[in-house]
């Protein structure tokens, strides 16, 4: 499919700053928190969305349509992480967030296609957080414009969410339910040609894990077996690097860095780039010969390494069985952040 084909048309465009501006106007963040979560059905696709209102605390203006039990298990996580974790871990987990999100911004914060379409749809937005911005967030790649499906569906569920923020205005109990995975969900059927949408209880189990598919090259692997183990100890992680990298006429995305250090030293062993090309699984399913290719170009194998990541965890033990060193989980790698901080400056 061609990005052309893919491209909203002027009249869908027309219809989701309608329906943005509604809300806008409805201003919902007013009564309604992040976790006043409700759902909406597509009516294409019966995919699920579920949304959330940001702005209570006057900060940020926006409305996120979380797309499938992923997306909302993933949002609940987040909210976990959110007065804990360190904000570079919450900025990762953030650009894994399986969403739609139409925010009000300040006019200089608005990329120029943004602007362009505004103008061509003859609308005028004046002040401070008061300019629709329309983008769609997937696990591994950079906040995009929109597909058409996406305009269709963000459309829809922007008009149900209106409707339903001023019932909730009148009545803050419509939302609850009988145990927390059950949802009300705006439901549309259609009677006569017209969509009419009603309200439905459904539970929404979480999401199976998803497979990660491994390949192991058997003779590389033999050949590292036969290298001889030294007191070493390193300390490993796979991160996301907030640096765009944008090819022609593809959705840009944020590479990740797998970064091993020498534990005493601080010193940098290795440092490579991984794409989430064509997933994040198949990303992920890279990383043990990814070491394996590390471990032959040193010579050497360590006594240890210390990661913190319990995915890591997962990919490694294997290989840590097979190879004879031990594989530690920590909450802390000095040596390993002291070096991510140097790369952070170099790259900024």
């Amino acid at each position: 499919m061609t990005m052309t084909e893919l491209s909203p048309t002027l009249d869908e465009w027309s219809k989701l700053y309608q329906a943005v501006i509604r809300v806008k106007k409805i201003a919902p963040w007013e009564w309604m928190t992040e976790t006043d979560i409700f759902g909406v059905q597509n009516p294409e696709t019966n995919q699920l969305g579920f949304i959330s209102f940001m702005g209570m605390l006057g900060e940020h203006f926006a409305v996120a349509v979380y797309l499938n039990p992923e997306g909302l298990y993933s949002f609940w996580g987040f909210q976990r992480l959110a007065d804990t974790a360190p904000s570079e871990v919450l900025f990762e987990v953030l650009l894994g967030l399986l969403h739609l999100q139409a925010s009000f911004e300040n006019r200089n914060e608005l990329h120029q296609k943004d602007r362009d379409l505004i103008k061509e749809l003859g609308l005028k937005f004046r002040g401070r957080q008061a300019w629709p911005m329309f983008r769609s967030y997937r696990p591994g790649f950079c906040p995009w414009y929109l597909e058409a499906w996406e305009v269709c569906f963000l459309t829809h569920a922007l008009e149900q969410a209106a409707e339903v923020a001023l019932r909730f205005k009148d009545d803050s109990t419509m939302l609850d339910t009988s145990n927390d995975s059950s949802y009300l969900v705006r439901a549309p059927r259609k009677e006569k040609g017209t969509l009419v949408w009603t309200d439905r209880i459904v539970t929404v189990p979480p999401p199976e894990a998803k497979l990660i598919p491994i390949k192991i090259d058997v003779d590389a692997l033999a050949a590292v077996e036969k290298l001889p183990q030294v007191r070493q100890r390193f300390e490993m992680d796979c991160f996301i690097l907030p640096t765009r990298i944008a090819e022609k006429d593809t959705r840009p995305f944020f590479p990740y860095m797998l970064l091993l250090i020498e534990s005493n030293s601080g010193m940098i062993l290795s440092t490579e780039l991984l794409q989430p090309h064509p997933s994040l699984e198949v990303m992920w399913g890279s990383v043990p010969m990814t070491l394996v290719s590390q471990f032959a170009r040193f010579g050497v194998l360590p006594s240890q390494i210390s990661v913190r990541s319990p995915l890591l965890i997962q990919l490694l033990q294997p290989l840590a069985e097979a190879l004879g060193f031990e594989l530690k989980a920590t909450p802390v790698l000095r040596s390993l952040d002291q070096a991510r901080e140097s790369l952070r400056q170099v790259l900024a």
